[in-house]
């Protein structure tokens, strides 16, 4: 479990750098914000959260489940994440953000490109 990075993951990298490309110009884990959200396009006032798929619980997702050992206590572990991100989400609309998520299993190019595109066309 220390080896489980919560910053500068892969899937976050590769958003970033497309962002970057496509023209975006970004700052990164804000602490001023709730949640701290992973990209922060000020200009925008958009956040963006990258999201583990196993640790968010991506419905659906191949990598989504709880393990069979000690499973009331990873499921309650989950659930208090669910509930995190949802109040973290609810305070950064309150404050005027949009607030986008993308998860691990969906960093792939034709996304990205449909993401830059929502931020831009706002």
């Amino acid at each position: 479990m220390s080896r489980i990075r919560g910053k500068d993951t892969r899937p976050e990298k590769a958003v970033r750098s497309y962002l970057h490309r496509a023209g975006f110009r970004y700052r990164i884990h804000k602490k001023s914000l709730p949640g701290t959200p992973d990209i922060v396009l000020p200009r925008y006032r958009t956040v963006i959260f990258v999201h583990g798929c196993y640790w968010h619980q991506h419905p659906g997702c191949q990598h989504f489940g709880v393990p069979a050992s000690n499973a009331p206590y990873w499921q309650l572990k989950f659930e208090r994440v669910a509930e995190r991100d949802a109040r973290k989400t609810r305070e950064l609309e309150a404050l005027g953000w949009k607030v986008r998520i993308i998860w691990e299993c969906e960093v792939r190019e034709p996304l990205l490109r449909a993401l830059a595109s929502s931020i831009a066309g706002q």
